[in-house]
């Protein structure tokens, strides 16, 4: 679907409700997209947005450059929660996922892309926040192994998927190893990232114009996916099988000539895979 979102980002398939989650983050807005109607619906925000996950509640989490919010999706009231980084404006938000113990990740970047000016933020259900991790450069791509023992992450610039091993609740345990590295000569950064029921990651590339299938274990490369547009910027399971990989794409600082070009960048992709995926985990929201 051609949205020409300037920079779509966090596709989060919202199984209850039959469509995918995810956000234009300089437009300061969320999409939901319903794939057997083909009707995507906007809801807008305060602050640019880089993430959107649902909550057990049945309302939306967000991570913005205003911190933390909770909106309403039927009213669109937005409730500003907490902001760890209100001394950093400079900083955004960027990607954001829940982890199997429904807690909320996401984690931060500056604007101008000053090297090891963000962080990886843990948002708890009973509204604690903890710091995972710090100097990073662009925080991207997460997903949680099905044994719940790894945390793979990307953080963009260093062209690397990192796994971390978690302990028992959750939490980074230990340094990271790197599992898989994107190849300088691609002209590519590894961007959002999610994982399939066999374990295996799809990584977008912002830059090379494909999502690329890698085995983690072994950090081979196993499928690519290719895209007719170069900005692309992550990817996720969906559908009613979860057999369905959508993609989102950008069209950031593109002129005119490049749009011509790439008439589709910044738009939604919806792509049949081989193998299903997992579903998204919500927030768990203490009553």
């Amino acid at each position: 679907m051609n949205v020409e979102a300037g920079l779509a980002e966090g596709p989060c398939w919202w199984a209850e409700k039959h469509v995918l989650l995810w956000v234009d983050i300089e437009a300061s807005r969320i999409g939901l997209f319903r794939p057997e109607t083909g009707v995507n619906n906007f809801l807008y925000l305060p602050a640019h947005v880089g993430a959107v996950v649902p909550t057990s509640a049945g309302d939306l989490l967000l991570a913005t450059a205003a911190g933390f919010m909770r909106m309403d999706p039927n009213t669109g009231i937005v409730t500003v929660l907490c902001d760890p980084e209100a001394d950093r404006l400079g900083n955004r938000f960027n990607d954001g996922k829940c982890d199997p113990w429904g807690c909320f990740w996401a984690g931060t970047m500056a604007y101008d892309f000053e090297p090891r000016a963000g962080a990886l933020w843990r948002l708890g259900s009973d509204g604690g926040i903890t710091r995972q991790r710090n100097q990073l450069t662009v925080s991207n791509g997460l997903a949680w192994s099905q044994d719940r023992l790894t945390l793979y992450f990307i953080d963009s610039p260093t062209l690397n998927v990192v796994a971390f091993p978690l302990t028992s609740t959750g939490e980074i345990e230990a340094e990271p190893t790197i599992c898989i590295r994107i190849p300088e000569e691609w002209n590519a950064v590894p961007d959002g990232m999610c994982i399939d029921a066999e374990g295996k990651l799809w990584v977008a590339l912002f830059g090379g114009g494909a999502v690329t299938r890698w085995d983690p274990l072994s950090g081979h490369l196993l499928e690519r996916i290719e895209l007719p547009c170069r900005q692309v910027t992550s990817c996720c399971f969906g559908g009613p099988r979860l057999d369905q990989l959508f993609i989102t794409t950008a069209r950031r600082e593109m002129d005119a000539a490049s749009i011509a070009a790439e008439p589709l960048a910044g738009g939604l992709f919806q792509a049949d895979v081989a193998v299903g995926g997992l579903p998204s985990d919500y927030f768990q929201v203490r009553n």
